[in-house]
């Protein structure tokens, strides 16, 4: 299995450890049961880029601590990943089983901790479990389903990041 996970930080505010976000969000997606091949990013993106995706993408104004675009590809057919050379022998292509991207912008996420009564690295290891669920279709549209998403939230963190469950 190979999560391909390219992460970055796009922002001022505060310089982020792209590394250790990015083992959380491939932790997630492996205990997700994320299988064979994979690609995801993970950008720290400032105020003013976040705004601008909010606005396009969800029609909301002004900056959000995270989104998430997952790509819904359907899997190609048997046969459509493969490459035959000239001597007949045929290469299997790993194609991606989720390609997605997680946006998550610092400076909100600093806001909302001290809202939250967490610290700033509690809210960062959140929202990244967090966008990550949500590229693998969880959601919290009713209160059930929010409830299911908060719990899974609150089991992968305390798995993989031991956040204090704070409530």
């Amino acid at each position: 299995m190979t999560i391909d996970l390219y992460a970055a930080d796009e922002q001022d505010y505060v310089k982020m450890n792209v590394a250790k976000w990015s083992d959380l969000a491939e932790s997630a997606l492996y205990d997700e049961g994320v299988q064979g091949s994979a690609e995801v990013s993970l950008i720290f993106a400032d105020e003013e880029a976040i705004a601008d995706l909010n606005q396009r993408f969800m029609g909301k104004s002004g900056p959000t601590d995270v989104l998430s675009f997952p790509i819904d590809d359907e899997p190609l057919p048997m046969g459509a990943g493969h490459n035959t050379h000239a001597d007949s022998d045929v290469v299997e292509m790993e194609i991606p089983q989720l390609v997605g991207d997680i946006v998550i912008c610092p400076a909100v996420a600093a806001r909302n901790a001290l809202d939250h009564g967490v610290s700033f690295e509690d809210e960062v290891a959140l929202l990244v479990v967090h966008g990550v669920l949500h590229l693998l279709g969880w959601d919290h549209v009713d209160d059930g389903e929010a409830e299911k998403m908060e719990a899974r939230e609150q089991e992968l963190l305390q798995r993989y990041y031991r956040l204090r469950v704070v409530k």
